[in-house]
């Protein structure tokens, strides 16, 4: 996890330049440099390093001695790196993962380099030679990228929006700042006046989440054919295996978030499996957040108790999370209220994983509820394919939901976050089973994910059949859940008055409670004018809520038991 920034086409004044670049620099801790491009008129990049691999050679932006006229500035890990390397005699010059991008490049064009990359990116690449600028982002939107465009060759990219706006104020009023898609390429011509030029053909997509990408012939999981129940399972818990240890690459310690839940308690698992495989020299450490009688909080603790971890557990109350919410917010650069309010115990974890710990990488159980049909609302889907297609939609929506809040909350602390359940190879699986195959069963959500781990005592068999629980309700007491304190409290920041009118003040997504208005508020205080970031809430479907929560639902039942 790194902060990148670029500039091309635009003489505005070092100072608001060097300023704009430091607004991300929580993103890298570790150092940072800004260096102009030599003989290119307003051309220039910054970057904020969080050092986990070759800490001798890891600055960028990267250049290496064989490609001189090649500059790149990326924020991710490329995890077959070393099988490309071998695969097409690729001279490497850094131990640096990202240093394919350049060989890749230079062999067959940005198209190809990134279909081949198994990873997660967010990459801008200047090629001097031939006058190009090419940006792309990873599938899902893991590593976040926003970019300013105007009509007149002027574009500035950066990790997070809040490293743009300043340059936008002194911009025309056509500038725009919007995330830059995942799964996109684009190509630009580099003009000699600075400027720049999109080339339209030749912007495009890697490739779609429901293809199987080129990259797995580099995994050596091996799947089966056939969809026989036994077959799938296995193939399910070999390649789930295969995605948490290729993200062992790590020269630094690493850690979980461990909710208690089935995603985080299987990720953790089989970490701390992995790590005594491949001989660590550290016990994995576990990390959970909760009031002291949360549901997650004892589920962790059990899990830890479980697999042998060395844990952590965070307290917390209702009054730290309301203190922390205008920090979150800013952070987070949205206003959707189920993200705000799961962000909140996330941003605390991550500030005592900084501060008392010394785990640097940090994984988590992002995306399983969106790929292997995770919400309790599924239960309500009309038919297989309609909960298919629900399936696809919300990977679709990652980058502005979990993986957002993922990503800006561990990064607000300077660390790295890893998310074996988006590895493309394992999602491009499991979204060509069979629909009828991936809902729920027999009451229970992602029953097909649980049963392929039945019987194995890699989690405790409670943990392994336990109901969902959203994370912002899991680590408060069953008796008040975190969303009910902050309406509380909300209650007397925003008058009646003020939300009757909230159509008006706010035309694009308007408020409808206390709480929404009073993020809103703060949204709109640091980010004036920028709502369009957000399309819409985050709220489920086939089912009538009005509230994020899945304790406002009908059929959610906390601690039900399940039929296995």
């Amino acid at each position: 996890m790194c902060g990148i920034w670029a500039l091309f086409g635009s003489d505005e004044c070092l100072s608001v330049q060097c300023t704009s670049a430091m607004k991300i620099s929580h993103r890298g801790p570790d150092a940072f440099r800004f260096e102009n491009v030599n003989g290119f008129n307003n051309c220039c990049f910054g970057f904020h390093r969080l050092a986990i691999v070759d800490q001798l050679h890891g600055m960028q932006p990267l250049r290496v001695k064989k490609f001189p006229y090649l500059w790149l500035c990326y924020n991710g890990e490329i995890y077959n790196f070393q099988a490309l390397g071998k695969k097409f005699a690729f001279d490497y010059q850094t131990e640096m993962d990202g240093e394919v991008l350049l060989h890749l490049y230079q062999s067959f064009g940005v198209q190809k380099m990134a279909s081949l990359l198994d990873g997660v990116f967010a990459f801008v690449l200047l090629d001097t030679a031939n006058r190009k600028v090419f940006l792309g982002r990873d599938t899902y939107g893991v590593r976040p990228m926003f970019k300013l465009s105007t009509d007149n060759g002027f574009m500035a990219v950066s990790s997070e929006a809040k490293g743009l706006t300043d340059l936008s104020h002194a911009m025309p009023t056509n500038a725009k700042i919007i995330p830059f898609l995942p799964g996109h390429f684009e190509t630009f011509d580099l003009k000699t006046t600075g400027k720049v030029e999109l080339l339209e053909c030749s912007s495009g997509r890697f490739h779609c989440c429901t293809q199987e990408p080129a990259h797995s012939l580099y995994d050596s999981a091996e799947v089966v054919s056939g969809f026989d129940e036994e077959t799938v399972k296995r193939n399910i818990r070999v390649l789930f295996e295969s995605a948490v240890r290729k993200r062992l690459m790590a020269q630094r310690r690493i850690g979980c978030l461990l909710s208690g839940g089935l995603d985080s308690s299987l990720v953790a698992a089989t970490l701390v499996k992995l790590a005594k495989e491949e001989k660590l020299t550290y016990r994995i450490q576990t990390f959970a957040i909760g009031a002291e009688d949360s549901p997650d909080a004892m589920a962790a603790r059990k899990v830890a108790a479980h697999i042998g971890s060395e844990h952590h557990e965070i307290s917390f109350t209702a009054e730290e999370g309301i203190r922390v919410a205008e920090d979150v917010i800013l952070h987070l650069e949205t206003y959707d209220i189920t993200t705000v309010r799961a962000s909140i115990g996330m941003y605390l974890v991550s500030k005592y994983i900084r501060e008392k710990s010394e785990s640097v990488v940090v994984f988590s159980g992002e995306g399983s509820d969106e790929l292997t049909q995770g919400y309790i609302y599924f239960h309500k889907a009309p038919n297989p394919k309609a909960a298919a297609e629900e399936s696809v939609r919300l990977l679709e929506e990652l980058y502005l939901f979990d993986n957002l809040r993922a990503d800006r909350t561990t990064a607000a602390h300077g660390l790295e976050l890893r998310v074996p359940f988006l590895d493309h190879r394992f999602t491009s699986y499991f979204l060509s089973l069979p629909e009828e195959m991936r809902t729920p069963k027999n009451g229970v959500e992602k029953h097909l994910l649980r049963d392929s781990f039945k019987g194995l005592g890699l989690i405790p068999d409670e943990i392994l059949w336990r109901r969902k629980e959203a994370f912002s309700d899991g680590m408060t007491s069953v008796k008040k859940s975190l969303y009910t304190s902050l309406q509380e409290h909300m209650e007397g920041q925003v008058n009646d008055a003020q939300l009757e009118k909230a159509h008006k003040t706010f035309a694009h997504n308007p408020p409808k409670t206390k709480e929404a208005y009073y993020y809103r508020q703060v949204f709109e205080k640091h980010f004036p004018g920028r709502a369009q970031w957000l399309p819409h809430y985050w709220m489920p479907r086939w089912i009538k809520a009005t509230d994020p929560s899945a304790r406002t639902l009908a059929i959610y039942t906390p601690d039900k038991e399940q039929d296995q």
